[in-house]
This record gives structure tokens, sequence and C-alpha cells, in this order.
């Protein structure tokens, strides 16, 4: 009962009404919608001047006034480089100019996003967590009139925000939350407690966006609501946590202990927190494409002179196939990271569509292929990969950072949604146009509706096994053309697969999570594909010389293509049931000394004591 209730609660959060243009959507509906993304999005001229004109003194900033080995190796960033963020207004790209922000679009403040990240990432994510999912990007979207002019200007001005929704026993399962806001009898105030941990930017925001409850702990139907809470408030305390990378961030748990609120800091309605982090963290996704992008071509500038110089066996490492074919995979990831970045923005800029897909499969994409590309450069550099830049540097080596690259990275396959998370997400949304053709609701019960089912379904069904004719007549450069009827076929045949699974399984799908990880693993990966042949075919058409950017992109769907067979395979043939046991193989556990101890009151807990985990409704 208490499952049903909270599957609603975040069923009422999600923005089912939207009737916007989705590519992905359409995709896992085994329809190629290619005038979605061709021609590839170009950024306007005056836009793209203003990106411009900011991005040089970005450049500069960074070369003069910023070390990141230096903020890695502290700990922290110095209060010299924040206010020089501020000089330059860049705690304000998104806010409009009429707050006093740079009103910047999507598409310039990635740029700015890109390029700082390329050389330090701590400092990225300072201005990525109080403007992507800080204060400001909430407060656009949800605000009232007079909390926008009592509250933007001061973010653009540089009063540093966060976003505090996760708790120590709250990732993914909002239910869990354990923060209460509890109205005053006067109605005057709310009176918060409670604690938040990993907030980025928490431990020295001058202003955040607090997610709590406002309904009983036992309600039935748990009610989240938003608050903009001033980070001096009495109550307030907080204590840092420390990461393998981003050392630089400040983030860190924080307390609140009976803190009063105003009663008009409540954002948007009560009971509508959940919608209004949902949201956030949507648009807050496309950020990580761009900043994975720039760290993707900090490894190519790395080893390009690396295999060249690298001598093993009387010749260069990179012309070796082991190396080369690493290195060359590593350039394909990183276009494909960067056309991604482009197209994404410019859908956000148009307003024209729902962005909820797109923006979880580039967050879960440009988070894993970062995390290769790292892995691959630190092993092509071998033991100067594994080695810090100051010991390389004490040594009279090349201060090349490629751990801190590595560590880096890691966070982002956590951060605004694990992968695993991810991709329940975007499962629950490709799922949706089933659901509603078949009137199925999660959270509110009932069956299928035959008589609904019946009306949609033969002939869509029937259409999946029929190619789209203006797919094979589009004329594309080289061999990518040949990928995107490849990409055609696939695509309907995708959608034949999920619809046999939804036959097969019910309402059951939704707890076959690996089968429903493999439909999203395709569906991205075509999505991917798309994406960087429509940049290709755009960038190719005004390269006179030998294309690279048709290498590139026929090498990207090459490998892209052995990912999906191998998904496609393992649909039917894997290890699924064989890998979900009940036992914890505690014997495995024999033989070793551990720095650390398992509380008592763990010892004797296994998954057949424990009731099952809500996980994926968020």
């Amino acid at each position: 009962m208490k499952e049903k209730a909270i599957l609603q609660m975040v069923e009422e959060a999600r923005d089912s009404a939207s009737t916007k243009k989705s590519f992905a959507r359409d995709l896992f509906m085994g329809n190629l919608e290619l005038s979605t993304i061709f021609p590839f999005p170009v950024q306007p001229a005056e836009d793209k001047k203003a990106g411009d004109a900011i991005l040089e003194k970005v450049r500069e900033f960074l070369k003069t006034m910023v070390d990141p080995d230096l903020i890695d190796r502290e700990g922290k960033i110095p209060k010299s480089v924040i206010s020089g963020l501020r000089k330059l207004g860049l705690f304000g790209m998104k806010v409009p100019v009429q707050y006093g922000g740079l009103g910047f679009s999507q598409t310039n403040y990635n740029r700015v996003i890109h390029l700082i990240a390329s050389h330090c990432s701590s400092t990225a994510v300072l201005l990525s967590a109080h403007q992507s999912i800080g204060v400001g990007q909430p407060l656009l979207h949800f605000g009232t009139g007079e909390q926008k002019r009592q509250f933007l200007p001061r973010v653009a001005g540089g009063a540093i925000s966060a976003f505090a929704l996760t708790e120590p026993s709250v990732g993914s399962d909002p239910s869990q939350m354990k923060t209460t806001a509890a109205i005053t009898e006067d109605g005057s105030a709310y009176i918060i407690n409670g604690e938040k941990l990993w907030i980025s930017n928490g431990p020295v925001a001058e202003i955040m966006i607090l997610m709590a409850r406002t309904s009983a702990e036992d309600s039935g139907h748990p009610s989240i609501s938003a608050f903009i809470v001033e980070g001096n408030t009495p109550g307030i305390s907080s204590q840092p946590c420390h990461f393998m990378g981003l050392r630089g961030l400040s983030n860190g748990l924080l307390k609140f202990n009976d803190v009063k609120v105003p009663a008009g800091n409540l954002l948007g309605e009560e009971g509508k927190g959940l919608k209004i982090a949902l949201t956030t963290l949507n648009t807050g996704r496309l950020t990580i494409p761009a900043a994975s992008a720039a760290a993707a071509k900090q490894c190519l500038a790395i080893l390009r002179p690396w295999i060249n110089d690298r001598k093993q066996w009387g010749k260069s490492i990179g012309r070796h196939e082991a190396v080369a074919s690493r290195v060359s995979a590593i350039a394909a990831y990183t276009y494909a990271l960067e056309a991604i970045t482009g197209l994404t923005s410019a859908m956000a800029d148009s307003g024209d569509f729902d962005l909820r897909l797109e923006a979880a499969m580039a967050k879960l994409y440009s988070s894993e292929v970062l995390w290769k590309i790292a892995n691959d450069t630190l092993q092509t550099r071998g033991g100067r990969g594994y080695e810090t830049a100051d010991s390389l540097e004490a040594r009279g080596e090349l201060p090349v950072p490629v751990e801190r690259i590595l560590r880096d990275a890691r966070i982002n396959l956590i951060i605004e949604g694990t992968s695993d998370i991810m991709r329940l997400f975007i499962a629950r949304e490709a799922l949706d146009p089933h659901l509603k053709a078949t009137g199925m609701k999660p959270g509110e019960g009932g069956g299928v509706s035959f008589a609904a089912a019946a009306k949609f379904y033969p002939g869509w069904y029937t259409g999946l096994y029929f190619p789209r004719r203006r797919v094979r007549r589009k004329k594309m450069p080289g061999p990518l053309g040949k990928h995107l009827v490849y990409i055609e076929r696939e695509t309907r045949k995708l959608g034949r697969l999920i619809f046999h699974s939804i036959v097969k399984n019910r309402q059951k799908l939704q707890d076959r999570q690996l089968t429903l990880a493999r439909f999203v693993d395709i569906g991205t990966r075509l999505f991917v594909m798309s994406t960087v042949i429509s940049k290709a075919a755009a960038d190719h058409a005004g390269d006179t010389a030998e294309s690279g950017f048709v290498k590139l992109a026929d090498l990207l769907c090459l490998l892209e293509r052995q990912e999906i067979e191998s998904s496609k395979r393992n649909l039917h043939k894997n290890a699924d049931k064989a890998g979900y046991s009940d036992g914890r193989f505690s014997w495995l556990e024999e033989g070793i000394v551990s720095s650390w101890q398992i509380p008592d009151y763990l010892e004797d807990l296994t998954p057949q004591k424990v009731a099952a985990p809500f996980w994926g409704r968020f």
C-alpha cells in the first residue's frame, strides 16, 4: 500500500502532459523522426558573438588566476578565484539581464562551463551547482515576481547558492525524506528540522533551495515542498565532506535545527517540491555533457604527443594497433560528446522540445563515456598516468594531470542521478506512450484497457515492419548513409522488442531492471549515432579537404553498433537470474583485515530480511 502511494506521488510530479517534440520519445516508439535533429543546429551569429566575447576573458582569467593543481592539493578554491568569477559576471550567466545577470543562452552557458571544466573541474562544478541546479534555475521556473526580484539579483551578483535534496537515508527514493517543515500556528513561517548530505556549495551557500516533508511521516501520501532558505539563518550548521575527486569543491552535511523560514519563502505550492526538483534536474543535467567533452578533449591533447613521442619495440606506441585503436576510439567518443552537447543545448534554447529523455540520455552517455576515456588515457600513459602532476613536476617532467582527470570524472556517474537511476528514469519516460495506449496508470492499479490497446497497436505494430523511405533517400557523405539506414531499421526493431517485452511481462516489466537497462542502452546509442551523423554532415559541408568529421562519425557508429548488437544478444541470453542471489556469501569475506567495522545490528541483515528498496521511481 505504501509503495502504491509513493509511486502515485512521483507520477504526479512528472510533467506528463507535455506536447512538445522529443526525438528520443519517438525513437523508443520505433519512429526515427530525423526532422527534429537534421540539419544540425547552428548557433545564431549574435548569440555566438556574445559568447565569444566572454570566452576570451574567461580564457585569460583561467590562465593567469586559476591553478587547478593548487586547488586540488589544498582542497579549496581561493577567494581570489571566486572574486574573479564575480567580476566576470559568471555567477549570473543564466540569470536574465533585468535581474542583473548576463542572460546567456544554454549554448553560451555550456560553452563557458566547457572552457572552465577543461582547466579546473572544481571551479566548473562550483558554478554549475550554483546556477544549473542552485537557486536561480528553480526560481526562474517556479518563483513569484517578488521572489525573483528579491533573490535573483543576489544570485547574479555572486551570492553562492545550493540545492539541498539528498539526505543520509535518501538518494533516489523521496519517500524516505526525514527533513520536515512544519508551519507555525500563525501561518507566518515554517520550522525546518533535519539533515541534508553531499550538498555542493552547501557549507558556503548564502542562499539555497531546500526540499522538506510538509506531511506527517506516516502519511499515506507523502508531500514534499521546496523552500528558499538563507544560509545564515540561525539553526543551520555544516560539516564538510571530502572526496576522491573535485577536492576544491565545498560540499558537506547540513543540519537544520528549528530553522525558521518565512512562509513567503515557500517556492511554488506546498506539496509541489518533487516536481520542482525533477524539473530543475532535467535542465541541470545538460551541463554534464559540456564538462565531459572538455575533459575528453584534454585527454586527447595529452595523448596525441605522448603516443608519437613514446617508443616501444622500435616504433612509436601510436603505431601499435592496440594503442592506435584505443586513441582513435577516444577521438570518436569526444566528437560524440561535442555533438550531443551542441544538440541538447540548442534544443533547450529553442523551447520547442520536451528534453526529459534527451537530457537524461546525454547525462548517462557522457558520464559513462568520459569515465572510459579517462581510464584509457591513464592506461596509455602507464605509470605517468597514475602519478600525480606534482610528483611528475618535482622530478622534472611535465605536470600532466591524468590521475586528477580520472578522479574528477568518476563523480559524474553518481551526481544528478546515478547511471542505474538514469536508466530506470529513461525507461519510465520511454514506456509512457505504451502506458497511455493501454490505459495503465502507475500508482493507481488497474489492468490493461483492451479497447484502448486495440485502437492503437494493430496499425502501429504493423508499421514497424516497413522501412521509412525518407530515410533511405537521405543523402549522406561517405558511409554515413548506410549507418542511417541501420539506425532506422534498429529503431523499428527496438519498438517491436519493447512491445514484445510488455506483452510478456505486463506490469512486472517495471521490475525487470536489467531488461529495461538494455532497451535504454540501445535507444541511447541510436540517439548518439543519429546526433553524430547530423553533426558530421553539417561539419563536412564546409570542409573542402578529406573529411575527418566523416571518419570520426563512421568510427563512432561502428563502435556503437557493436554495443547495440551485444545488448540485443543479452536480451535473450544472459545471466540475470543466476546473478540475483539472496545469499551474502559471507564466507568469501574471511581472511581479510578491515579498518572499519560493521555495526552489530547490520550483521544479520540479508536481502530476505529487508524489504526490497524502492528503486527507480525518482
